[in-house]
This record gives C-alpha cells, sequence and structure tokens, in this order.
C-alpha cells in the first residue's frame, strides 16, 4: 500500500502518523520542501523514500513529485497531509490520481464557511447568521439587521486569520478600507464559550473516537488581544454536542479522517454550529488525545488506513489542559516555568516551547496537565498564567 505523506514533517509531532503507517507495513513516501538531513531521525525511519520540491506551492513540482512516486511504486492508495493548509492540494492530487478520499469537487462546502452555512441550516443545526459581504453598504445593512459588534473573517480562511470583531460603523469602514481581496463573510456576534466535537471515522463513516473540548476563549480573542491559551477535554461529552455532532459528520461524508467541529455554547446553555475542519485540532491537540485516553490515536488512524476495523471505545478519559503562555511588552507572567514544574510536577505531562508559526494562536510555550477532573487544572491555570505589568 502507497502512501502519500504532504509535509510529513510539519507539524513535528506529525511524524507519528508516519511511524504507525510504517509499522504496519504501509509504504510511506514523503513530499515535503524541506531538505531531507532537516527531516526528524524517527521520521526518516519511517519513509521508504522522500522527495523534495522547491516550492510547495507550485502545483506542477508536487504533481511531478507524485507522477515519479507512482512511475516507481505504482498506483497511489492515499494522498494526506492532516493540515488545514493544504486540504485543496490534496483533494487535487486526489482527483488527478483517483485516490480514495475527498476531491476536488467536494471542497467547496468543506473550505466555505458560506457553504457550511448551508448545510448546518438543511440538517437544522443552529448556526449564526452570516452574509458574503462585498462592498460596505452590504455590509452596514447585515449589521443594522443583527446588530454590533459583528464578526468578519474569510470566507475561506484558516484559523482566526484576519478575523476581526467590528463594534460599530467607524471600525467597518476602516475595515473595508484595509482589508484584502478575499471574499469575507460578516457573522452576528455570538456570546459563549467554544465546545468542540472531535473525533476519527472509519472508511465508512462511522466514528470510532470521540472528544470533546471546551476553549476558555476563542482563536480571534487570543490572537488579536495577544491572550494566553487554555483548553481541556470533557470528561463526559455533553448528549447535545454528541448529537448535533454526528448528524455533521454524516452530512459532510467523512470518511477515514479526523474532524474538528466548533461550537458556541452559549451563556443560556444552547448550542450554535460555528464551522467543521476535516483534519486533526492542532497544536498539541492530538497527543491531548493520547494522555487523556491513555491509547495511541496516531496508531488507530494507521490501523483503518491499513484496513483494520475498530469499535468506538467506551471508556471515561482523564482530563487534560492545554495551558499555552504567551511572550509579549508590557507584562510577564509572575511565576516562572521552574516554579511550575516545581508546584505542579505530579501533573505535569509536557512542557516545552511551542513552534512560532502557531505562537499568536496558542502560546510561545505550551504546559499539557493531566488529572481525574478538570477542578484541579482550572486552580493550576490561574496560577500558571498570573500576569503583572511591567
Amino acid at each position: 500500500m502507497n502512501y502519500i505523506f504532504i509535509s510529513p514533517n510539519f507539524p513535528s509531532n506529525y511524524k507519528y502518523f508516519a511511524m504507525r503507517l510504517h509499522k504496519l507495513g504501509v509504504r510511506v513516501l514523503g513530499l515535503g520542501s524541506d531538505d531531507y538531513d532537516a527531516l526528524d531521525p524517527e521520521l526518516k525511519g519511517a519513509l521508504s523514500e522522500y522527495y523534495k520540491v522547491k516550492d510547495m506551492e507550485d502545483y506542477d513540482q508536487v504533481l511531478k513529485a507524485c507522477g515519479y512516486f507512482t512511475s516507481k511504486y505504482g498506483k497511489i492508495d492515499r494522498i494526506e497531509s492532516h493540515n488545514e493548509h493544504w486540504l485543496y492540494q490534496d483533494a487535487r492530487l486526489r482527483t488527478d490520481f483517483n485516490v480514495f478520499g475527498f476531491k476536488l469537487k467536494d471542497m467547496e462546502v468543506i473550505k466555505d464557511k458560506s457553504k457550511m452555512k448551508r448545510v448546518f441550516n438543511r440538517e437544522k443545526i443552529p448556526v449564526a447568521k452570516g452574509k458574503l459581504i462585498g462592498n460596505v453598504n452590504t455590509a452596514k445593512k447585515f449589521a443594522k439587521e443583527v446588530g454590533y459588534p459583528v464578526c468578519v473573517k474569510p470566507d475561506n480562511g484558516v484559523g482566526a486569520v484576519s478575523t476581526f470583531k467590528l463594534k460599530n460603523d467607524k471600525e467597518l469602514e476602516n475595515f473595508f478600507n484595509t482589508k484584502n481581496n478575499s471574499d469575507y463573510i460578516m457573522e452576528e456576534f455570538i456570546e459563549g464559550e467554544i465546545h468542540s466535537f472531535d473525533g476519527l471515522v472509519d472508511q465508512e463513516g462511522k466514528v470510532v473516537f470521540m472528544n470533546s473540548f471546551i476553549f476558555d476563549k476563542g482563536v480571534m480573542e487570543t490572537v488579536n488581544e495577544n491572550l494566553d491559551m487554555v483548553y481541556y477535554n470533557q470528561i463526559e461529552i455533553p448528549e447535545d454536542i454528541k448529537a448535533y455532532g454526528l448528524i455533521i459528520v454524516k452530512a459532510f461524508k467523512l470518511k477515514e479522517r479526523f474532524f474538528h467541529i466548533e461550537f458556541f455554547r452559549t451563556p443560556q446553555g444552547g448550542l450554535v454550529a460555528l464551522e467543521i475542519n476535516v483534519r486533526p485540532p492542532g497544536g498539541l491537540s492530538m497527543d491531548i488525545f493520547n494522555y487523556s485516553n491513555d491509547r495511541d490515536l496516531y496508531r488507530a488512524y494507521a490501523q483503518l488506513v491499513a484496513g483494520e476495523k475498530l469499535e468506538l471505545e467506551e471508556r471515561v478519559p482523564s482530563c487534560c489542559m492545554y495551558i499555552g503562555r504567551k511572550e509579549g511588552s508590557g507584562f510577564s507572567h509572575k511565576h516562572s516555568v521552574e516554579d511550575v514544574l516545581i508546584k505542579y510536577k505530579d501533573l505535569m505531562i509536557y512542557n516545552g516551547p511551542i513552534a512560532s508559526v502557531f505562537a499568536a494562536a496558542i502560546g510561545n510555550y505550551g504546559i499539557v496537565l493531566k488529572a481525574p477532573d478538570k477542578e484541579s487544572l482550572i486552580e493550576a491555570a490561574q496560577f500558571i498564567l498570573q500576569r503583572e505589568t511591567l
């Protein structure tokens, strides 16, 4: 079985996908723009071959690499990056080489938030009102309809890049004077916590792993206001999240892949769908899956690819919390990392610096704590994230 792994060394923990696939007898073929010598030694050991291109954004170069792999190893069975940035390119390659998985025709509804909303509405999933805005007058009309504040974001965007909360007409006009040429969608602003429904589906679309995170704030606020990041898994997944999540998984026809669906939990206790991501949640979330459930989800994915059958395991997980500390001018954290490591050594699962590309969203330094319940972790997070003004 031939599996082309796009950009296999990014993020660094995704090497475990390659390692688990290799161990189960899958031929893993790496395709990226980094030098072979720069790859992690364990990743090198899992790759049967690595093809370097100069520019991963140049489709002709990537197409040529896949053609080379085909001529040398035969039919390609999977092409995957597990990375939001490459979803379109993955689908285009699958289309050109007739490979299992999402094809180019499937991607609009997966990537465009306006089309996502249509699916949510069709399935009667509560969703924030939204409208594509081509000019300032259309935007003002919609803002008047739903009331300020409003949220604007690229219709086809990644994370919180170019996402803003606008509070009045003046801010809206300034946005139009400075925005790029992307298509933007404007949405009513929903108050509430972000809760997720995450998991893994098999080749028939059956969910074989489920998880739910609670985020203390949205990524937009975390990035734009330079805030620290905290999120943790729920020991018991609420029934409404599970019910809506399973409907969405089926509606988007997910097969043999991880997913991350985000909802707002409103102050009144209701749910409002935000978006679906058809890849693993970012940062250290894959590892938190493993820490909290005492299992190897990298291996579970590899088992599905290799043709093994998995069943949903009914187990009560521990609570794991990710705490990301930001660096910035004008403030510092009151307690040093060394103090934190000593005080919470019994809860500590992981700590270390975060790659700069992720720092704006999840912090410059990441800490993962584990406990039977969330209360002790919330107390620890409050201590770890105490700031003082310089």
